[in-house]
């Protein structure tokens, strides 16, 4: 029995029949499952994960064929995006509504902001009109602010107010690139097509802002007086207070603000200190263009000096016109992405007042040479901006500035070509776009930046940073 039982067994494991399918069914086994895993690792980061905006915007250029090529290059040029704040007071909304009707794109986005003095049914009535416009409720780019904040000339509340819009912009993780400020009184001098074109060749942690350091009898006349503002603690408008008594003047950081005027002027405005001491002095500008990464700095403060400096301001003669400009310029990661220019085109007497002259007809021509986009100040209604919207925009009256974007028509049905939108990644970039690629050319120069905080300027040509 013993004997029959080891012949079986040995007969089992002599017959090697079995082992080929074995191997056979095993490496199919294992082909399938490293197939499985490949797929899978294709999906995930393969070159097919472009987003649908980014690919659009590449489709621009039909020539480019090489799949590689073509996402080079629609990371490289993918169009701009600015974030826009428009503020006003009580009888603003109807002019607000004209100037977001004039700088609209629905690329960008809108905050729209009415102080605390105007009346609640002034602000409800903006919010309906913004809700109830079909494009605007189609793009979702236009925002109201709902809970005012009340404003005053010269206090810290307008810089208060600006954090606030830009707060929500980056609390929503909406899409921009840029930041700019208006007020009711602002008007364009070009399209958004104009402006998005031009700055689709920038990189885009440039900030445009106002700037010169406030030294001499300057620092001592903006410095050393303490303010308080009624507007962070009372609910109606009262102007601000100055006190008796004066402090020290900083010696952590240096103290920066818009540069508006030139020395003969400003010799011109001590003299007018002297005689009037009453008399206030301007420190410059109070509009910027600024980057999404700085103001991402100034809201998130991952250094101390943002909320330092904001701190310092609260109690600073005209803050709007100096907070920016001192935090950029004390910022060893930003103070060389830097250009003084705050694209305006702002007009003074001579010699020269308090506040800027309200323009006119009259100054047509130069706001046009001066390659601004944007102009301040004008009257609520006035012919010169009928003239602007006429010959600079070719808008219509209670129409959008029309773009690439626009492609309705009368062949259409449409009244407003804007009411039926096309590719908002198309430009159709007009003689404003000349004007602006010129002023652009001219304050990314090395001798317009020469005493700027930046020690850099911008080869446009080379699309890079040069020290002087």
């Amino acid at each position: 029995m013993r004997k029959n039982g080891t012949t079986h067994s040995g007969r089992a494991f002599s017959d090697r029949r079995w082992l080929f399918p074995f191997l056979a069914s095993l490496l199919v086994s294992v082909t399938l499952f490293l197939a499985a895993i490949f797929v899978l690792f294709c999906r995930e980061y393969g070159g097919d994960s472009l987003s649908p905006e980014i690919t659009s915007f590449s489709n621009l250029d039909d020539t480019i064929e090489d799949s590689e090529t073509e996402n080079y290059v629609s990371l490289e040029i993918e169009a701009p995006r600015i974030a826009y704040l428009i503020t006003g007071t009580k009888g603003d909304s109807q002019r607000m509504r004209r100037t977001l009707l004039a700088i609209y794109h629905p690329r960008n986005q809108y905050i729209l902001h009415l102080d605390l003095e105007a009346p609640p049914r002034e602000r409800i009535d903006l919010a309906m009109y913004v809700r109830t416009d079909p494009v605007y409720s189609e793009v979702q780019n236009v925002r109201v602010i709902a809970k005012a904040n009340l404003v005053t000339y010269k206090g810290p509340t307008m810089i208060a107010c600006t954090l606030h819009a830009i707060a929500i912009l980056l609390k929503d993780r909406l899409k921009w690139d840029w930041f700019i400020n208006l007020s009711a009184s602002d008007y364009p001098l070009m399209t958004q097509d104009d402006l998005l074109h031009v700055f689709s060749s920038l990189p885009r942690d440039l900030n445009f802002v106002e700037h010169t350091q406030i030294t001499g009898w300057k620092l001592s006349q903006r410095a050393k007086p303490i303010l308080i503002d009624p507007g962070l603690y009372l609910s109606k408008k009262f102007d601000v207070v100055f006190t008796t008594e004066h402090r020290e003047l900083p010696t952590t950081f240096k103290l920066f603000t818009g540069a508006l005027f030139n020395l003969p002027i400003m010799l011109f405005l001590c003299f007018c200190l002297s005689i009037w001491p009453g008399y206030e002095l301007g420190a410059g500008s109070a509009w910027v263009m600024l980057s999404r990464n700085f103001l991402e700095y100034c809201i998130w403060g991952w250094e101390n000096l943002p909320r330092t400096i904001l701190m310092y301001y609260a109690n600073f003669v005209s803050s709007p016109e100096g907070y920016f400009q001192t935090v950029i310029c004390n910022s060893d990661e930003f103070q060389n992405t830097t250009i003084s220019h705050d694209f305006h085109y702002i007009a003074w007497d001579n010699p020269p007042k308090q506040h800027p002259r309200t323009l006119s007809i009259k100054d047509f021509d130069n706001m046009i040479l001066s390659g601004a986009p944007f102009a301040r100040k004008f009257h609520k209604v006035d012919g010169v901006l009928d003239k602007i919207d006429r010959e600079l925009l070719g808008r219509s009256e209670g129409q959008f500035t029309p773009g690439a974007w626009c492609i309705g028509g009368a062949d259409g049905g449409a009244e407003d070509p804007c009411s039926l939108r096309g590719n908002d990644s198309y430009f159709q970039p007009g003689p404003g776009a000349k004007r602006f690629g010129d002023l652009i050319e001219k304050v990314t120069s090395k001798d317009f930046r020469n005493g700027s905080c930046s020690s850099l300027r911008y080869d446009q040509t080379k699309r890079e940073w040069i020290g002087n």
